[in-house]
Formats: C-alpha cells, structure tokens, sequence
C-alpha cells in the first residue's frame, strides 16, 4: 500500500515535464489524478509546448500504475475552464486532498517584451491563484484536510540579476507565489490543510533541456551564475522535485507548513 492510498491529487500542467513526473509518481503511491494542461502555444514562449498527445501519455503512464486518471485540456489563466476540468475530476474520482500548482511558462530574452511580462505573470502567479481559489473551496467542504504544494523556484527566493522583462516577469512570479503560500497556510491552518512552496533549481524538462550554462555564461552571466549549483550537476531531474513533493504532501510531512522547500542542488547555498 502506497503512502497516499486512495487519495486524489489535482495538478495542473500535467501533460510532461515536472506535471508528468509528480502525477506517475503520485499514482505509483496510491493517489488517483485529476490532471489538466493547456495543450497548446503560448505566442511569448520561444519552446514547444505541450500538445493533447503529451496529455495522453500522462494518462498513459498513470494507468499503468493501476491508478485512476481523469484529464483535461484546460489554461490556468481561464479560471472557468480550469473550474469545469475539476468538476469533472470530482464527480469520476471525488474531492481532490493534494493540489500542485505545477503550471508555469518560461519566457524572456534580450528582445523580449511587455507581453512576455504579462504572459509569465498571467499563467505563473495567476494561474496558481486560479488553481488554488477553486479547489479550496470544495477541500474545506470536504472536511478532509488536505495538502497543497505551489511551484516557486530558486529565482523567486533570490532574484536574478537582469533587466530582462520576461525573466523579471518571472522572477516577479514566483516571488509571488511564495507569498500566497504564506497567506494561504495561515488561512487554511484550521482546516488541517497544509500549504507549501516547492523550490527547484534547473529541472531537466522541455522549457529549460536545451539551456547551457556554457552559453548563458556567454550571453547572459547574471542568469548562468542564478542557475549554477554547488553540487556537480547542470539540472536536477523532474523525478527529483516529484520524490520531494510525494513526501511533503503525505503523512510523513503531516505538520509542514507555511515553508518552501530548496530541491537545488545547493545553488542557493552559493550565493
């Protein structure tokens, strides 16, 4: 019996990447998913995104674990989309007791633009906001208790030092969500639901694989030395970050709350 049997988790950004990692890894220790992705291109974002194929292999993945999945297509930005996706969720799999707001953007560059700032603010801050005012709600009513993780990032406890507008959009973002988190810990303390940051360093996934810190170092030293660690790895793996959060989200982290939690390489240990 896995550690978070018969528990349902709701993640947003589900489709590869960190989302994918922590739904499997979720579902490997009992958890049944409510998984949404937009599935679709974001204009300000120079990657591919995810499409509904990507979606489709996360289905894939957690069913081979013998876990339930319910999946859909949904943007963070569009809170009454991201609304009938849980809906759905719920009435197959019931009141989700995990929540990851795992959904984010990376935009910026030497050229980059006010709507690179809107874009990673609207998806990475508001996004999570959208994620976190809708399903609270049914938790509390629940009565359950519950966890829920937000996604910073060691750029939002530490600033990186350019004035690049989508990486200052970024940087902003994930300042912010720190902040929610702390206000959402103390207001939902009393519901026995707990409210945490989680911090990664570079993650391996489609949005940073092709960054070299060789290269950044050339174009941009401030960005290659915030995303330098101090143990001898370029990037973390997304099954990293998702070992970390399938403990913080079960019993054994019962009565964290109100923190964030580095998985970073010791980068920020550097600075």
């Amino acid at each position: 019996m896995g550690k978070l049997e018969g528990q349902v988790a709701f993640i947003t950004g589900a489709a590869r990447g960190q989302g994918r990692s922590h739904a499997v890894r979720l579902a490997q220790e009992g958890a049944d998913i409510i998984a949404v992705d937009i599935c679709a291109q974001i204009s300000s974002v120079s990657y591919a995104m995810s499409t509904p194929d990507d979606l489709a292999q996360t289905v894939k993945e957690v069913e081979a674990t013998g876990r339930r999945i319910v999946a859909r297509q949904a943007d963070v930005r569009d809170v009454e989309g991201l609304r009938s996706a849980l809906e759905d969720g719920i009435a197959e799999l019931g009141v989700p007791r995990i929540v990851l707001a795992n959904a984010g953007i990376g935009v910026g560059g030497p050229n980059s633009s006010d709507q690179d700032w809107h874009d990673v603010i609207a998806v990475n801050l508001t996004g999570v906001w959208n994620t976190g005012r809708i399903a609270i709600p049914a938790m509390i009513e629940a009565g359950r208790g519950g966890s829920i993780v937000l996604t910073s990032s060691t750029a939002g406890l530490l600033g990186v030092g350019t004035n690049e507008t989508g990486l200052l959009g970024y940087t902003a973002a994930k300042t912010g969500v720190v902040g929610l988190m702390r206000s959402w810990a103390n207001y939902l303390g009393p519901h026995n639901i707990r409210v945490n940051c989680i911090a990664p360093t570079a993650v391996r996934t489609p949005m940073a694989a092709n960054v070299s810190l060789e290269r950044l170092f050339e174009v941009n030293p401030a960005l290659a030395r915030a995303m330098s660690n101090s143990l001898p790895v370029e990037m973390v793996e997304p099954i990293d970050i998702s070992n970390a959060i399938a403990w913080l989200v079960s019993d054994e982290g019962r009565y964290v709350s109100g923190t964030v939690l580095p998985v970073d390489a010791g980068s920020l240990n550097r600075r």
